[in-house]
């Protein structure tokens, strides 16, 4: 028998292991529990063990024990508990060296650097404490008759304490990797709601959170909104339904406060259980990002969220100098299209229809959104370069003559050499639009002739949307054609000026491009 489980081991048991009243017992058994694993073919040391150490409490969590007899046990029980802080592994089980092949296997073949091995041993000679602490990567050397219950409790608390100190520079440096992968992924979103949706996603994912939580905007249109309000830009958990609304419209009036008091502080808070992220940009716009439920939150936790909060005001920032970027682009594409739409009058809502007609289409086609988004902006532009055409050529109400029909088709190149000299995405996909819409998929197109997918996508899409919008409409040199008529053509032309494929999808969602047609008459 050990001393553990002598009467001399057992009678500091009072003075070591405090009882636990009833509501300290109910709090910690909500929290979850320390794994130990007792590996050892002696049934009455797993048996003593758990009694003496019954009542153990650390950090307000109390102790889970699995036991395992054998070394080949042991190693089921960690490949299903690797959450295990501390494995008490005796040396000689059904071989002489089990615990120590055990403790190689784990650090070894587990790559498990965190669990506390504790090395008890009966039998010290068949594993001297000197030659096994220089070559196995252990914690803790005992022999069994050291094991009194007050050495165990500090052998015990002493490892859980080193177990917990490892898990949490591992958690941050799994934090701080979460915060900067996310970072760069939020830097990614394009509009407010993206970015607001990123933020949360983001944000449990770090905090490994079952929450609910939401993302909030100040609103900035005071001549149209209550300024003291707010507007749920994303949501999530229980505050999903919030989405577009005002807080104090599905909110209670503490959530309100919260939300008021770090606008007034300017700072972030964390007060009771909720933290209110506040984000201002240096156009003065107010940001809140609301959560719920943190009373339970470390220090550690805390601060990774406050990093992580510093790192989305950055990319907030950044999402508003981009979207003043973007809209600069939009207000010059939509000058040139009205430039254009003014200058051939009679062509009505031709540029507007043929973007929603392309954007659909890239849509349907597989395009991704920022790809079909780029399209819709940039398709107005497919004939921009008949501002070189002469009046009596571009309002003849006629067929064109060869050589009149010759002077009109350089407006694909001219439209090219506007955009072309632009080193930015949206300039580039104008100048390829403006040259190529006329380009047929069996090479009879022009300015180049090109054939198949040497013609880019964009400049297919927006061949078959130009040509379905212009022979579905008036033209000063033609009558309006029956959507039957059209339908009928694109058929005919598929393989020929059209890309097969493209006319399948569009054939296949006729219905939704025709209501688009409808909804924009000239």
């Amino acid at each position: 028998m050990t001393e553990v489980e002598g009467s001399s081991g057992m009678g500091g048991t009072s003075d070591l292991f405090l009882k636990k009243s009833a509501d300290e017992k109910s709090a910690v058994d909500k929290k979850k529990p320390w794994k130990i694993i007792i590996a050892d073919d002696e049934v009455e040391v797993h048996n003593v063990t758990r009694m003496v150490l019954n009542d153990y409490v650390f950090e307000g969590r109390s102790l889970h024990f699995l036991s395992a007899h054998s070394g080949m046990e042991t190693r089921e029980l960690l490949k299903k508990n690797p959450d295990t802080a501390i494995i008490l592994l005796d040396v000689v089980m059904e071989t002489d060296d089990a615990g120590l092949q055990l403790a190689r296997y784990i650090r070894q073949d587990l790559k498990n650097a965190f669990v506390r091995i504790i090395l008890r041993t009966g039998q010290p000679g068949k594993a001297p404490e000197r030659d096994v602490i220089i070559d196995y990567d252990i914690n803790e050397y005992k022999e069994k008759t050291e094991l009194t219950v007050q050495k165990l409790f500090t052998t015990i608390t002493t490892a859980l304490r080193s177990y917990r100190d490892l898990r949490i520079i591992e958690k941050n440096r799994f934090g701080l990797e979460q915060i900067i992968n996310a970072s760069a992924h939020l830097f990614e979103h394009q509009s407010l709601q993206e970015f607001a949706r990123g933020v949360l996603t983001q944000l449990v994912s770090i905090l490994r959170l079952d929450e609910s939580s939401a993302y909030l905007q100040l609103s900035c249109f005071s001549a149209l909104t209550e300024q003291d309000d707010f507007i749920v830009l994303a949501a999530t958990g229980k505050y999903e339904n919030a989405i577009g609304h005002y807080v104090s419209d599905v909110f209670e009036d503490d959530v309100i406060h919260y939300l008021k008091q770090a606008v007034t502080e300017k700072r972030s808070l964390f007060i009771d259980d909720v933290y209110v992220g506040y984000l201002v940009t240096k156009s003065g716009m107010n940001n809140l990002l609301f959560l719920k439920s943190c009373d339970h939150l470390n220090k550690l936790d805390r601060d990774l969220i406050r990093i992580f909060s510093n790192n989305v005001a950055v990319a907030f920032e950044n999402i508003l100098l981009n979207k003043e970027i973007v809209d600069a682009h939009k207000e010059v594409m939509l000058t040139l299209g009205e430039v254009i739409e003014n200058r051939s009058h009679e062509v009505g809502q031709h540029a507007h229809r043929v973007s929603l007609f392309c954007h659909l289409l890239a849509k349907k086609a597989g395009l991704t959104n920022e790809e079909a988004d780029l399209l819709r902006l940039v398709s107005p532009m497919h004939d921009v370069g008949k501002v070189a055409v002469p009046d009596s050529i571009l309002f003849k109400p006629g067929k064109l003559t060869p050589d009149e029909f010759k002077k009109i088709k350089p407006h694909t190149t001219i439209g090219y050499e506007i955009f072309k000299s632009s080193s930015r995405k949206i300039m580039q996909a104008a100048a390829i639009v403006a040259h190529q819409h006329h380009e047929h998929w069996d090479g009879s197109g022009y300015p180049r002739g090109l054939k198949g997918a040497e013609i880019h996508i964009f400049g297919r899409i927006t061949c078959l949307a130009d040509v379905f919008d212009s022979l579905s409409h008036w033209r000063i040199y033609k009558e309006k054609w029956h959507i039957d008529e059209v339908i009928k053509f694109i058929t005919k032309q598929k393989a020929a000026w059209f890309d097969p494929a493209l006319v399948d999808i569009f054939l296949k969602n006729i219905d939704e491009f025709v209501k688009i047609n409808n909804r924009y008459p000239d």
